[in-house]
């Protein structure tokens, strides 16, 4: 295991749709197991690999009870199948610097995944997780939450990103 450098915004990987995986084998494993310590190092509740650099269709979801354990779930090529509702949450994402904001998401969902051995399975989740949930999936899209703001928000957003990184060049 090892942590694994966080991709920001605006890198081209973040904007990528990732691959879908069709090999269920041990070769998954140290990809999964980085992910998960580096979500729980930063800290984090959910991780894409294209977050990491790999554009393959993997998230890891933290689902622990207790706030000092670390269990998490892995979802191979999710896919949400159905939706209801909507709510509006507050986001933020390790990618995405500096930024918390309101965006409107379903308020249930149903995801279509494969586990560790390929076997197709279903998860009908709401609320908060399914918020997760989405947020991660759009990473597999080349989706970021900023996108689902206004474009005055995303506008000034992004003015704000091209500032820090032309103060960091010089």
């Amino acid at each position: 295991m090892s942590l694994r450098t966080i991709y920001k915004f605006p890198e081209p990987v973040l904007r990528q749709k990732a691959k879908k995986i069709t090999e269920f084998d041990d070769s998954l494993q140290p990809l999964i197991s980085d992910m998960a310590e580096t979500m729980y190092e930063a800290p984090g509740i959910g991780l894409a690999a294209p977050q990491i650099g790999e554009s393959v269709q993997l998230i890891v979801l933290d689902i622990s009870k207790e706030e000092d354990e670390h269990k998490f779930m892995v979802m191979i090529n999710p896919e949400i199948t159905e939706h209801e509702g909507t709510q509006i949450d507050e986001e933020g994402c390790l990618s995405v610097l500096d930024l918390t904001a309101s965006v409107k998401r379903s308020l249930k969902i149903t995801v279509t995944y494969q586990d560790l051995s390929g076997e197709k399975q279903e998860l009908t989740t709401e609320n908060r997780f399914a918020v997760v949930l989405q947020h991660e999936i759009d990473h597999l899209n080349g989706i970021l939450f900023i996108d689902h703001l206004s474009p005055l928000k995303r506008a000034l957003y992004k003015k704000k990103i091209k500032k820090m990184l032309a103060s960091k060049k010089s």
